[in-house]
């Protein structure tokens, strides 16, 4: 039996799009990318060549209003996740979002909102692929109590991604494009909510170091509008105490890395490119030591396999990620912004 035919329509062919998105969906049986729209025609021209896309649409409006096109998936910048998706939903398309779902959490409501208003589409998130390796083995692990009860969290993001300041300014660096999404904060904590539950109150603390960079297109510095660094004390719904460490300016730091530390044991995972390294370890042993994954119980990247499955049926519902978990996350990346800006505790969940 064939299976039903999907016609995919690209807004935004970013580097993850073009890396895994595009791929991923052309392998699946039935699916037809049938037309793209990039920042201008020259880049929009080159995807479509590249990818022997045949329709090139002049703007994302087009797109998402042709008749030609069931679904859209979306790898702009954050600074349109919400126009785009709101409006393909409202024209009854499918939509896929590249994460963070939105430039600040009222946008993140509104596309949930809208979503809410089309029941009959499916409306998903790029997950954090942070922890999808190694999840299932600790999700196990946790379900059999090997640490016990959790006590505290440490999530660390530290790297020297932003430390030379002569690099021209990163989009990541911008407000306006990347909204209140800052370093890796909102991605590890995605990472971290399947394993431990939300946060009921924050505390933060930021700081921008180098406050310029260069902009080569326009021959002058521009303001960077998004901290080098930033430091998070939260507690858990379930107690635990948690501690984040973000920065984009330090040498030789941790990486990205997430520490559970329970009554009884711990659990670390190390996430170093495309490898997630899992080290545990309990009262009486000599030190940590690591978990060997075999391969059959690895999890993987299945993101344009689910969102195609979900829109044919074949599966219930999207878990890896909904628009309701992104609007989790998109809460708890305001509630710390807030609380650096105020300097203030922030609880959870917020009002408004």
């Amino acid at each position: 039996m064939s299976k039903q035919r999907v016609r995919v329509g690209i807004v935004g062919a970013g580097a993850n799009t073009r890396l895994r998105h595009i791929p991923g969906l052309r392998e699946i049986e039935g699916v037809e990318i049938v037309g793209v729209v990039n920042r201008s025609a020259q880049s929009t021209e080159r995807v479509a060549q590249e990818f022997e896309i045949p329709t090139r649409f002049a703007s994302w409006q087009e797109l998402v209003a042709s008749p030609e096109i069931d679904a859209v998936m979306i790898g702009t910048w954050p600074n349109m996740h919400c126009a785009v998706t709101c409006a393909a939903l409202d024209a009854g398309k499918h939509v896929l979002c590249e994460a963070r779902m939105a430039m600040n959490l009222a946008e993140a409501r509104q596309m949930l909102a809208v979503s809410q208003a089309h029941p009959e589409l499916v409306a998903q998130l790029v997950p954090s692929p942070f922890g999808l390796i190694s999840g299932p083995t600790v999700h196990q692990m946790l379900r059999d109590h090997y640490i016990g009860d959790l006590r505290e969290v440490v999530v660390l993001g530290a790297n020297d991604q932003f430390w030379d300041y002569s690099k021209p300014l990163h989009w990541r660096q911008d407000a306006s494009v990347s909204g209140k999404n800052t370093l890796a904060l909102g991605i590890l904590h995605e990472t971290l909510m399947r394993w431990a539950g939300e946060p009921a109150q924050v505390f933060a603390q930021s700081e921008l170091f180098e406050p310029t960079r260069p902009c080569p297109e326009e021959s002058k510095f521009s303001e960077v509008t998004i901290p080098d660094s930033l430091q998070v004390l939260a507690e858990l719904k379930g107690g635990a105490r948690a501690m984040y460490h973000m920065s984009g300016a330090i040498l030789f730091g941790p990486g990205l890395q997430i520490h559970l530390y329970g009554s009884r044991g711990t659990i670390k995972v190390h996430f170093e490119g495309n490898q997630e390294r899992v080290l545990i370890g309990r009262a009486g042993d000599a030190a940590l030591h690591e978990v060997e994954i075999p391969e059959d119980e690895q999890g993987r990247w299945t993101v344009e396999a689910d969102f195609i499955a979900a829109i044919r049926g074949e599966m219930k519902e999207v878990t890896l990620t909904n628009f309701k978990s992104g609007v989790a996350y998109m809460e708890f990346t305001e509630a710390v912004a807030r609380s650096a800006e105020r300097n203030e505790s922030v609880s959870l969940p917020l009002d408004e």
